[in-house]
This record gives structure tokens, sequence and C-alpha cells, in this order.
């Protein structure tokens, strides 16, 4: 645990000892890595070894199984990603993939998306939204840009804004970097992809229930059983039920419920059949947040009243939305997926998914500006008081339909060996936005001591005929190829056509003199095209269980390509006369696999350039493809058993943000990009003792955010970077049963972990917490 342990040096000025504690942390998060090294060297540089290794690693099978984990078994590290597109192990992949697997994210009591990806570092929902808006389930920033449109499960683009939860999730695999070659459209800095859990050919049942702060109840089941061992036949169902508050957040509440049953047949044969459904649904009380006013750097625009400058902080637990709000989400998803082996070196691979996902909420909306506040006695903060604007409403539904066909070969051509890697997809994908009225009026709220009781007048919603319907189907092809000269090298390449057509309809109602009421006035917009991406690297293998590599790939986003909204009005981003965003990434890195291939290191340098950035010019308002920005900068990755029973997962990452060209983005009017934190550094580890004691911990850091360039006058311009420091302990009670506990924000401490655009609005981080959790397994 010294490796998380931060130092202060009474010299030393803010940012510099920011640098020497992260320095000082990854230096010693590497020290038992560089002390197995020496022990490696001998069987690393013997050429009978690394034959003999080598062919042990090309027999290699992997399976999943749905057995519970034990103590000692190396459940950080994993040897591969999930897509079938990366027909190499990871450390001959020259990409940085960070594998979330599902023992790690146990240990440390993760439940949503969000919560298992602070363990790679630059990745996080690092924005709160827009004005009076909050954004709601995964919002995602990943090296600088939103990348909530990317996230995939099983490897079908997953759609609707919802927090995912890791129930029935088996690993994660976060790809950095343009994904256009692997997905299509997308991110401009990478993807997530969920892998669900599967039947396996043994019988197993593991149930976690927890309890703990905030009023968390939470219990999973998993329950695999064989129906047919010689056909290969299997059954697998998953439940999660939970009924919890929020320990940083008064009123706020998380409802949900899932059931993802799984059938497979011929898991042991040339065929393989997986039937897979999955429904959730949630009730949530959503959070808009709490006002900035306090926060170190808030000033006061109003020269009339410069005393809001000095006011205190508000109680960060304090809930400024009203009980009649609500978050409720339906999602379903049905997949079908086939495999054939061919033959040893050859297979066919077809998935097929429908996916629908409902999402209806009523969110009070707010602006703490400080003109909004109500301040009739300076002295007398009791009676400062916060005007609220109109309830917002989201009622959203998201449909997809996909078919994906890939086959995977392997063959040789004189001295190459090729895995050569082709296939098709077709996708459909479908959103709907209904508009309401009767949205009542909010009245003030006390701005210390806010009342979620009081009424919201007029209250009567109801669907006003106005809507948005946007569709886009995909029609698209891709070829990957992995050259392998010899035993030291190997040449990738990747290439993906999309050919997309997006309609948009937006139906909105008229108004005016002699006009009816209910007269609604459509408008419809097309737009269609084709985007070319392609990859391209090398890699060179100093030892078997090694590589050094160079890498470039593209990725392209046309307008409305996430939102499926388009527009006819010239002075708007989202207006179809506007090119596709285009981004290339370079990148050279290194991935060493040591203590027989039971410790993962991983170094990389990388550039990525956005161009046809749509931006508004600030003096005549008008958009324009002008916008150019720049992200480089430094990722390391160490991930496995450093010894017996002692497992460990660590990142820092480093990013160096610009924009090249256009107009500057940040309120502070620094060059860089919003909500991206210059460095981040995230760590756990845990060691099981001989007693059946498990021990773990580990610490994230987080640097400031800085929020988008706008009207905010006043507001801070950026948010205070911070250490957390998180604990676990687990006991084997019996064969069948563990108690854990988990302890979070060990230090109280106190920070912002999301702001909204304009500044007035931030989530507080989760104050100190625990939870308690009993995994029965038979």
């Amino acid at each position: 645990m010294a490796f998380i342990t931060s130092r202060k040096h009474a010299t030393n000025t803010p940012k510099q000892k920011i640098s020497v504690q992260m320095s000082s942390a990854v230096a010693l998060m590497l020290l038992p890595l560089a002390a197995q090294t020496a022990l490696a060297a001998d069987v690393l540089a013997s050429p009978a070894a690394t034959k003999n290794e080598r062919s042990t690693q090309s027999l290699k099978e992997i399976s999943v199984s749905g057995e519970r984990s034990k103590a000692g078994v190396n459940d950080f590290k994993a040897d591969k990603a999930a897509s079938v597109k990366y027909t190499e192990a990871l450390v001959d992949t020259p990409q940085t993939i960070t594998v979330i697997k599902r023992e790690l994210i146990e240990q440390q009591g993760a439940v949503t998306l969000t919560d298992a990806l602070r363990n790679t570092p630059g990745v996080g929902t690092f924005f709160l939204g827009e004005n009076g808006s909050t954004s709601t389930g995964d919002a995602v920033y990943m090296r600088g840009f939103d990348t909530s449109g990317s996230i995939y499960v099983d490897g079908v683009r997953d759609l609707g804004s919802i927090s995912r939860d890791m129930f029935n999730i088996e690993q994660i695999d976060v790809l950095k970097g343009p994904a256009g070659t692997d997905s299509g459209r997308g991110s401009p800095t990478g993807s997530i992809n969920l892998s669900s859990k599967q039947p396996t050919l043994e019988d197993a049942f593991y149930s976690l229930l927890t309890a703990g702060s905030g009023s968390n109840k939470r219990v999973t089941a998993d329950w695999n059983k064989v129906i047919n061992a010689e056909t290969g036949t299997a059954f697998r169902l998953n439940l999660m039920d939970q009924d919890s508050g929020n320990p940083a957040r008064d009123e706020v509440k998380n409802k949900r419920w899932a059931i993802a049953p799984s059938l497979a047949f011929g898991l042991n044969g040339a065929t393989r059949v997986n039937l897979n459904y999955l429904q959730v649904k949630q009730d949530n009380l959503p959070d808009g947040g709490v006002p900035t006013i306090g926060l170190p750097g808030y000033a006061s625009p109003d020269p009339k009243r410069p005393f809001i400058a000095a006011a205190p902080k508000v109680d960060p637990k304090n809930f400024y939305g009203s009980l009649t709000d609500f978050n409720n989400v339906t999602a379903d998803m049905a997949t079908v997926r086939v495999e054939h082996d061919f033959s040893a070196t050859s297979k066919l691979q077809n998935t097929s998914r429908y996916g629908k996902t409902s999402q209806n909420y009523l969110l009070t909306s707010y602006l703490a500006r400080a003109d909004t506040v109500l301040t009739p006695s300076a002295t007398n903060l009791a009676s400062w008081a916060l005007i609220r604007t109109i309830p917002t409403v989201k009622d959203q539904i998201n449909e997809i339909l996909a078919n994906q066909t890939t086959l995977s070969t392997q063959f040789i051509t004189g001295a190459i060996a090729h895995s050569l890697v082709t296939g098709l997809e077709f996708i459909n994908e479908k959103q709907i936005n209904y508009s309401y009225s009767g949205l009542g009026t909010l009245a003030t709220v006390n701005l210390y001591h806010p009342d979620p009781s009081a009424p919201v007048a007029g209250l009567k919603l109801q669907r006003n005929g106005a809507r948005s319907d946007g569709s886009t189907s995909t029609q698209s092809a891709y070829v990957f190829d992995t050259l392998k000269l010899g035993e030291q090298w190997q040449f990738n390449l990747g290439l993906r056509a999309d050919h997309y057509s997006t309609t948009y309809t937006s139906i909105t109602a008229l108004t005016g003199t002699g006009i009816p009421a209910g007269t609604m006035s459509a408008l419809a917009i097309d737009t269609s095209g084709t985007l070319i991406n392609g990859k391209l690297a090398a890699l060179y293998k100093p030892t078997a269980d090694s590589s050094v590599y160079a890498m470039v790939a593209t990725s392209k986003l046309p307008p409305g390509g996430n939102s499926f909204a388009l527009s006819a009005q010239a002075n708007s981003a989202a207006n179809p006369k506007f090119d596709p965003q285009e981004t290339i990434t370079k990148e050279i890195g290194t991935k060493w696999d040591f203590l027989q291939q039971k410790l993962a290191f991983t170094a990389a340098l990388y550039q990525t350039e956005v161009k046809n950035e749509v931006e508004q010019d600030p003096l005549d308002l008008t958009y324009r493809q002008t916008g150019k920005k720049r992200v480089q900068g430094l990722e390391l990755g160490v991930t496995g058993e450093v010894f017996r029973n002692w497992l460990i997962s660590a990142g820092y990452a480093y990013m160096d943000t610009s924009v090249e060209a256009g107009s500057v983005v940040t309120a502070s009017g620094v060059n860089n990009l919003n909500y991206t934190p210059k460095q981040t550094f995230t760590a756990w580890t845990s060691y099981t003792l001989p007693m059946g004691l498990k021990l773990g911990g580990g610490a994230r850091f987080v640097d400031q955010l800085t929020r988008g360039k706008d009207g905010a006058v006043g507001t801070p311009v950026n948010t205070e970077a911070y250490w957390v420091f998180d604990a676990m302990a687990s006991y084997r009670v019996t064969k069948n049963l563990d108690l854990q506990l988990n302890l979070y924000n060990l230090a109280d401490k106190e920070y912002v972990a999301s702001i909204n655009k304009s500044g007035y609005r931030y989530t507080p981080g989760a104050p100190r917490s625990f939870s308690v959790t009993a995994n029965v397994a038979f």
C-alpha cells in the first residue's frame, strides 16, 4: 500500500506537490515490476525457452467460466480483447486497450459502468450538462472527447443515455484511439465494449448481497446449469435488484431491476448457438447537482452584490429538485449469435440484435447565476433564495436492429503467415423524442435549506404532438489482416467502408394570430455518404512476451452521427452541408508480459488530431467548419499478479490538449480542452493471506477540470485536483461464503466529480461511505 501514500514537501508549490506525488506513486507502483525483471531475464533470453513459450502460447485456449473466483487466481489480467477483430494476444496488439475484468469490478464493489471505468486513467464522467439541463447515464469523456455514443455490448452499439449495470458483465474492453476501422462512426478517441456473461459447461451458482451507506440495498444472482453435457447445452440466468439512495445526496435514489437469461447449444461442438435476452428497468430520482457558489474561484459578476463572492458553500448533500421528478428507463435487448468452425483455422460468426431503450424523465432545472440568487439581506443567509426555471422533460425511445457477419481465417503465403478477418454489418438505428406541455411553474427555493417537497403548480404532463424522429441505416464492409514475418515482425492492416443514410423529421407546433390550436408543421431532412477508415501498424517482438509498435488510425463522424438530429438552418452545427469530423491518431508503444505472462506492463505515446470541427464564431455567431483540436500524451499501465496472491491494476495518463485552429473553448482562456484533466492516476491492489483474509485498496487522482467558454462570468473556471483513497477487506467464512467490507473515500475528501458547461452547477463527489457484501457460491 506504500505506493498510494501521498507525501508533502513544504518547499514545493501546489503544482510541484502534485507532480512529486504523482512521480512517487508511479515509481513505487513499478517497483515490483523492476524487482521481477531480473528473475525473468534468463528465461526471456533463452532461445529454447522462447520457442517453447511461443508454442505454449499458440496452443493455449482461452475460456470464460462461471465458477466463482478463487483466492490467488490471476483475475485482473486478460489475455485478449473480446472482439473477434483482434486475433492476437494483448501483448501483440499494437494499440492501447485496457481490459477491466469481473474480479476487479467485484473487489471494488462497482455496480455501474461509470464506477468500473475508474480503473482506466483519463476516462470518466467529467461533464454534468449544459445550462439547466443535466447529463444522464454514462456521460463518458475519453482523452478530451465525449465517448457516450461509442459504447457497445458484445460488439454491437448500445444506444440510450442510461446508466449501465455490471451485474451481467464479464469484462470491459476500453479501446483508446480512433475506433473507426473497428466500429464505424464514433468518438475521435475510442470506444468501450462490454462483454456479457454466457453459459458454460459447468454447474455454478453465485450471489452477491450488499448493504451500505445511503440506504444501499442490492442483490444479484448468477446461476449456470448444464442441461446436456453431450450436446453442449447450457442455461444461464443473471438477476439483479437494487433499491438505494446516494450517500452524497439527499433525496436522490437509484432503484433498478434486471433479468438476463441465456441459452447455449453446441458448446463442445463445431457449431455453437447462443440466445441472450436482457431486460433492465430503472426508477430513479434524477440529480441536477448543487450551485457552485462558495467554491474556490467563485466571484460575483454583479457589482451591486459583491458580497455573493464571499458566500459560503451550500451543503453538498442539498437536493434542489422536486420529489415529483423522475427518471424511468426500460431497456430490452435480444441477441442471437451463431458460430461455426469450418476447421482449426477458419471460423464464421454471425450476430443478430434487436434492442429498444425507453427513457422518460422530469428534472427540475435551475441556473445558479448571481442574478438568479435573491438576497433580501446581505447578512441573513437564511433569506437567500434561488430562482428555478421550468422543469426539463425527456421522453426518448432508441431502437437498433443489427446483423454482423465475420469470417476469421489463418493461412500462409510464402514466408508470411496471415490472420485474416473480413466482415459485413447491416445496422438500422432510430431515435424519437417527444415534446410535452403542462410542465407547471416552479417557485423559488431556499439556497441553503431547499425544500424538495414544495409543490409544483400546474404540473400536468402530456405529449403535445411535437416530436423529432431520426434514423440512420448503415451498410459496412471491413477487412483486417495480421501478417507475421518470422518470429519477430508483425504488420497489421485494416480497412472499413461505411455507407450511411440519415433521415430526420421534426414536427413543431405553429402559433400566431389566426392559427388554430394544435396546428403542426413538419420538416424533413436527409443526408447520406460513405466513410472510409483505415489502420496501419508495425510491431517488433524483442522476446516472445514483449512487443514494440507504431500505429496510425483514422475515425470519422458525420453531422448528427450520435444524436440522429439534423438541422436545415444554415446557422447550425447539425446542418448536413458540413463534412464529417475527421480524426487521425499516431501511437508508438511497448508491451511486456513478465513472470510467465502473469504481469503485464504497457507504455504508449500518442497524438490525436481532430479536424473539421464545427464551431460558432463568438463575433458574428455563425458556424464554420474551421476547428482543429489536438490531444497528445503518455499512458502507462501495469496489471496482473506480482507475487502469488498479490494482484495489481494501475495506470497513469498525461494529456496535453490544445486548440490548433478555431476559438479557444475554455472559460479561463487557457488553450486546452474542456473536461480533460491533464494528469490522472488510478491503482488498485489486493493480497490474499493464507488464513483466507483478503486485503485491498487503491487510489485515484484527477487533475483540475476546466469548464466551457460561455457567458458564465464570475463562476469558477476550473475545479481543484483531488486524491481519493478506498479500501477493502474480505474473509472466507466457509467454502460457500465470503464476507466483504468496502470503505470509500477514506479521508472524506470533498471534491467536484463533474461540472456544468455554464459553471453554475456541479456534482459533488461521494463522501466517506461503506458497503458490506455477502458472496455466496455453490
